[in-house]
């Protein structure tokens, strides 16, 4: 699909959650990585759609009339 390459990450998490991070990191590191990437491409998104949401309101106060 497209080309990837491996991180190493260190977050800080709530010990139950990262007991259970562990878990999942020992017996399926790929559903793991999916997790993640998951995670990181809503937060991409969500910024991009953040980013042009601004640009699309300075665009449409400029031109549209105001409303009474």
């Amino acid at each position: 699909m497209w080309e990837t390459r491996a991180v190493q990450l260190n977050v800080k998490l709530p010990r139950d959650i990262a007991a259970q991070a562990e878990e999942v990191q020992d017996s399926d590191p790929e559903f793991l990585s999916r997790v993640v990437l998951y995670g990181l491409t809503r937060r991409s998104i969500y910024q991009h759609l953040r980013a042009h949401e601004s640009v699309s309101r300075d665009v449409t106060a400029a031109v549209a009339p105001p409303v009474v």
